[in-house]
């Protein structure tokens, strides 16, 4: 999505006279900052056009009959339906740019020097939860640069941190298991023998070629260690894509959740928010597009929900190649006009930083 051509376009959506369009525009701006019904004696009070409470009923009973709004009672006002909410979002919201201060506020949170990668990323997610008050989503990149450092830390039993540094200087932690027995200087030793065999490789390089020496010699590593090696690669090296997804703020998103239903709902939401399968699809999304994408309720594919949005953007690196995605997750009540730009801004500082 153009932000710019967003934010300039004037023309009405396809079937909507400019009434129509003032009220469904009101009736989802009410639904975003409240949640609540609207009735035909607000709206005749809050419109820019002097209409009467039954010429807007009248109204509102055609926007109804079109599939874009809905009563929740029958004594209520309405509500837009998620079709109601798509045609203001494609057709009718209206926003600003971010100022100076908020782009400055955003980068210097961002850039942050001495600090890991996946402590910027994570950072990322945080901050993005802050400023939508939903839940920010953010797809690290799986690394695939030069390796230049590898080091393993044991954590307990059966546990042991890898600890990876870049050609870069980005470093990047990861956990994995450890076989059973393993005695203490079979990490040393594991790392040792990945460091002997780095030579500026990339994770991938480096998992072929010792892959190769490891079927070739078996006798230079025992098998716990053999093991601790392979664990080590495969924490990064084991899929085509993917990479971690951070995701911070789920708490915001059972803030307005009065309904056993949309609470187990939050739950599923949850439970697929850590597969790779949504990570994966998360990055698709972003990749269909220049820009920011949009998907209110069940468009996305995303997690087959209705009741639930989202954002998200590519973080491209200047060549143009993307490293990961930048996202919200929130009710369909979320602030669009506040949430788009900020991701927009947000997904483009991520790539600069990964270029």
């Amino acid at each position: 999505m153009d932000l710019s051509a967003l934010a300039s376009r004037s023309a009405l959506p396809p079937g909507l006279d400019a009434r129509s369009a003032a009220i469904l525009r009101e009736i989802v701006e009410q639904y975003v900052e409240t949640g609540e019904p609207v009735g035909s004696r607000t709206l005749s009070r809050r419109l820019p056009l002097p209409l009467s409470p039954a010429t807007i009923r009248n109204v509102m009973a055609d926007l109804t009959e079109a599939g874009l709004l809905f009563s929740p009672h029958a004594s209520a006002g309405r509500l837009p339906t998620e079709r109601g909410v798509r045609l203001f979002v494609d057709g009718l919201l209206q926003f600003g740019s971010l100022t100076e201060d908020e782009r400055e506020t955003i980068t210097r949170a961002l850039e942050v020097r001495g600090r890991s990668l996946q402590d910027t990323l994570s950072e990322a997610s945080s901050m993005l939860s802050g400023l939508s008050s939903a839940a920010g989503l953010v797809l690290a990149p799986k690394g695939d640069g030069a390796v230049k450092h590898i080091e393993f830390v044991a954590l307990g039993p059966r546990r042991a941190l890898v600890i990876l540094v870049g050609a870069d200087g980005q470093v990047e932690n990861r956990v994995i298991e450890t076989p059973a027995g393993l005695p203490p200087s079979a990490l040393v030793e594991a790392g040792n023998y990945l460091n002997a065999h780095l030579t500026g490789r990339t994770l991938e390089n480096l998992r072929e070629h010792v892959n190769a020496e490891m079927t070739a010699n078996r006798s230079e590593l025992d098998h716990l260690t053999a093991e601790v090696v392979a664990s080590g690669l495969a924490t990064w090296s084991d899929v085509d894509r993917g990479g971690t997804l951070f995701v911070r703020g789920q708490a915001r998103l059972l803030a307005d959740v009065t309904e056993i239903e949309r609470l187990s709902t939050i739950q599923m939401l949850f439970e697929r928010l850590e597969t790779q399968e949504t990570m994966l699809r998360l990055l698709d999304l972003a990749q269909e597009s220049e820009g920011v994408r949009i998907f209110i309720g069940a468009e996305s594919g995303l997690f087959g929900l209705s009741g639930m949005s989202v954002v998200v953007a590519p973080a491209r690196t200047d060549s143009n190649r993307i490293v990961g995605a930048i996202g919200v997750i929130g009710p369909t009540r979320i602030n669009y006009g506040r949430i788009i730009p900020v991701v927009d801004y947000t997904a483009r500082v991520i790539g600069r930083m990964l270029g």
